[in-house]
């Protein structure tokens, strides 16, 4: 297998600042859940996904979303993209699904604003779960390394500078 990328963590500026955005600011408490981040692995020599694990527990009510500042960031050689997924058996057991249905991690994008932070927002959509709980730790999504291609007349010289969503503006 060809390697082509590297998984590393945010620093802990970018994560506080993201995981206090979701209404917890205790520092102490956010300083330990970034020291406990695990970097995303293969869990067999056969598996296409490197396992994302939650850095803190989550409770997802039904038909809400939610927000998780991974703490991680992937360089990743040019012409290859991560597409992030919901792990097979919480999309099956509980209907979790990604809001944007497939992350799309773009190679440029461990150079943004944000410094590449993989921020995976998820939904519950299971009508007979009331809550959807994700203890820290927990693999709950996966990423998966494609290879593409560009069209021939391809003429792009443009830099990305912002983060989720900036290729738009």
């Amino acid at each position: 297998m060809k390697k082509i990328a590297q998984f590393e963590k945010v620093s802990f500026e970018e994560f506080a600042a993201r995981y206090l955005e979701n209404n917890l600011d205790n520092i102490e408490i956010i300083k330990k859940i970034y020291n406990d981040i695990e970097l995303p692995v293969r869990k067999t020599l056969g598996s296409a996904g490197y396992d994302f694990s939650c850095p803190y527990t989550v409770c997802i009510k039904k038909g809400e979303s939610v927000v998780i500042p991974t703490g991680i960031r992937c360089k990743i050689e040019e012409g290859w993209v991560l597409k992030i997924y919901p792990r097979s058996s919480f999309g099956f057991k509980y209907h979790l699904a990604l809001d944007n249905t497939v992350g799309i991690i773009d190679s440029d994008y461990y150079y943004a604003d944000n410094e590449g932070h993989i921020m995976i927002k998820v939904s519950s959509l299971n009508n007979n779960i009331s809550d959807i709980i994700i203890k820290k730790n927990e693999c709950f999504a996966q990423g998966i390394f494609l290879e593409y291609g560009i069209t021939y007349d391809d003429e792009v010289t443009t830099k990305r500078s912002g983060g989720i969503g900036s290729t738009s503006k």
